[in-house]
């Protein structure tokens, strides 16, 4: 009997003993260029195992399978391992969703875990962790930096070089971007990646310069450049060979980070600072000339202020000119021949400005100053321009104008004061006619059968409008292009809210024209389509480089100048691919 209750209590023990179906990670936070084990644990036999969708990460290496059993002092104890070696695709927070087995007709669930996933991190290599025969493989991404502490608005330069050797590279693609806050930059294009030999860290090897920007500081201090971080398609050597001798080799994946860089930025000295610095900085030549100095009546001349040489030329606004009241100035044309490459910008900008004379005689424009921090020197410089004299040979004098805006004054003054006069009457007739019979009757009563079936057809119109929904998405779009090119319109004083109204403009018109979302707005997608529907390609070209330059005027100085050339630009461009897009 004894033996029966044993038996029976081991049994109803087994029958109680609760499923327990976990999930978990070696760490919660990573590093883009880490790699993370997860395992999924059970302590009942379970069937049908389902493994998450693992989005967000590349699944390196599993499943495997570990299972283990044993009896201590009478008590039995089960346990199941699946595990995987994941890589992150991306950064934030990203979530591994349940799996889930079946076990006496149950199904479990793991729950969902969330991995924060951050930069790339630096990380120590280990030696054992090394294809067998491997001993000397060499791979590494490094941002060489030109100056790490320049002056504000003084250019610096980037450039990512991937080192490698005894070790075959089969290709890459970015997991992460290079961001530059606080910079004004640009890339310098490379039409053709090439292998050099070089050294790296007394090892002979070779590299492949993969970017290169140009950088101007906007913001004096500690300033952070965001790492790139790339995914590398690697071909590792083993100790293997084959049957003609030849290294066999495995293929691999490989994570690399030129890791984060801080660029101490030094401000420009306050104490010497002139009066009327507008932030240029470089080596700079100023320059203001007058198309001619002799004018008629009637007649105009070009005032051409410039500023030519090296430096942050798209950075800094030209001075304006002051001239007497006499002669009458319009705002400037804004002009810029300027080339970038690594040692930095240079070239000329230009502000045309036309003035009228308004009355005969001499007039004396003022000598202009103009003032840049000379990078050479590290001290302040300034350009006086000479005085140019106006002579207007013709037309009336000041006097002479003044007389003649009295007398027309009086004249109007004497036409209008018998204005109150009325010369002609509007009779009424006292007695007026019945209502009933009338037009007004016949008209109210024959209304409804002219009305009705217009609100009936405006019925089935508007029910056929709200049933179409990408003609009213289309339609939208098209409402709110022009909506945010009003605004921009009206913040031609204010740079940031005009760009950015500028650019929704700009995004909602191809929304509209090519029928996409958002999340399709690529350089290279909407490169394609507008050239697919027959837009000009210099068109085409036009309107990504404007997009491109309403991200880059948010942090750069911009005159009013340039802002309503960039206005001026948007409407011309987006007037011409709505003639050619088909």
């Amino acid at each position: 009997m004894k033996r029966y209750l044993i038996l029976f209590l081991l049994t109803f023990q087994g029958l109680m003993a609760q499923v327990q179906f976990e999930a978990r990670v070696s760490k919660n936070t990573l590093g883009v260029n880490e790699r993370l084990r997860i395992d999924f644990i059970m302590n009942v036999d379970g069937d049908n195992f389902e493994q998450p969708s693992f989005e967000g990460f590349k699944l390196v290496a599993g499943p495997s399978q570990q299972i283990s059993q044993s009896w201590i002092n009478g008590r039995s104890s089960f346990q199941k391992i699946y595990s995987y070696i994941l890589q992150p695709e991306k950064k934030g927070a990203l979530t591994i969703k349940q799996a889930a087995i079946e076990f006496n007709g149950q199904i479990y669930k793991t729950n969902p875990i969330k991995v924060t996933v951050t930069n790339a991190v630096a990380q120590e290599r280990d030696p054992n962790d090394r294809p067998p025969g491997s001993g000397n493989e060499l791979l590494t991404l490094v941002a060489e930096i030109s100056k790490t502490n320049p002056y504000l608005n003084e250019p610096i330069t980037v450039v990512y070089k991937l080192y490698f050797n005894n070790i075959g590279v089969t290709g890459f693609k970015e997991l992460a971007k290079p961001k530059y806050n606080d910079f004004w930059n640009q890339n310098i294009e490379i039409k053709q990646l090439a292998i050099e030999e070089g050294n790296f860290q007394g090892q002979r090897c070779y590299y492949v310069i993969l970017k290169k920007a140009i950088l101007y500081p906007q913001k004096s201090g500690k300033l952070t450049i965001e790492p790139l971080s790339l995914d590398i398609g690697v071909q590792l050597p083993t100790n293997r060979r084959d049957m003609f001798g030849q290294m066999i080799t495995v293929e691999d994946n490989k994570v690399v980070s030129a890791g984060a860089k801080t660029i101490n930025v030094r401000p420009l000295p306050e104490s010497t600072k002139p009066e009327g610095f507008t932030g240029a900085v470089g080596r700079l030549n100023f320059t203001v000339t007058p198309s001619k100095t002799t004018l008629k009546n009637g007649e105009s001349l070009d005032l051409i202020v410039s500023a030519q040489g090296t430096g942050n030329m798209k950075l800094f606004t030209l001075p304006k000119p002051v001239v007497p009241n006499a002669l009458e100035m319009y705002d400037p044309v804004h002009d810029e021949n300027v080339t970038t490459s690594l040692s930095g910008m240079s070239g000329r900008i230009t502000d045309k400005y036309t003035i009228i004379p308004q009355y005969r005689g001499k007039y004396a424009i003022k000598p202009m100053q103009f003032s840049y921090f000379d990078l050479s020197t590290g001290t302040y410089k300034t350009i006086t321009s000479k005085e140019i004299m106006v002579d207007v040979l013709d037309g009336p004098t000041p006097a002479e104008a003044n007389t003649g805006e009295k007398a027309s004054k009086n004249a109007i003054a004497k036409t209008d004061q018998f204005r109150h006069i009325k010369t002609r009457t509007a009779l009424i007739p006292l007695a007026k006619n019945d209502f009933y019979g009338s037009n007004l009757y016949l008209g109210l009563l024959l209304a409804p059968f002219v009305i009705i079936p217009l609100i009936i057809l405006a019925r089935k119109r508007k029910e056929a409008i709200d049933s179409d929904v990408t003609g009213n998405r289309i339609r939208m779009n098209n409402k709110l292009a022009k909506k945010y090119l009003s605004q921009a319109k009206k913040h031609l004083n204010n740079k940031e809210p005009f760009y950015i109204a500028l650019e929704k403009a700009m995004h909602n018109f191809l929304k509209a024209k090519l029928h996409i979302e958002t999340s399709e707005m690529s350089k290279d997608n909407i490169r394609e389509l507008l050239l697919s529907r027959k837009a000009n390609a210099e068109t085409v070209q036009n309107f990504i480089t404007l997009t491109e330059n309403c991200e880059f005027a948010r942090y750069a100085p911009a005159s009013s100048a340039s802002i309503q050339q960039d206005y001026d630009k948007a409407v011309m461009i987006i007037s011409e691919l709505e003639k050619q897009i088909v």
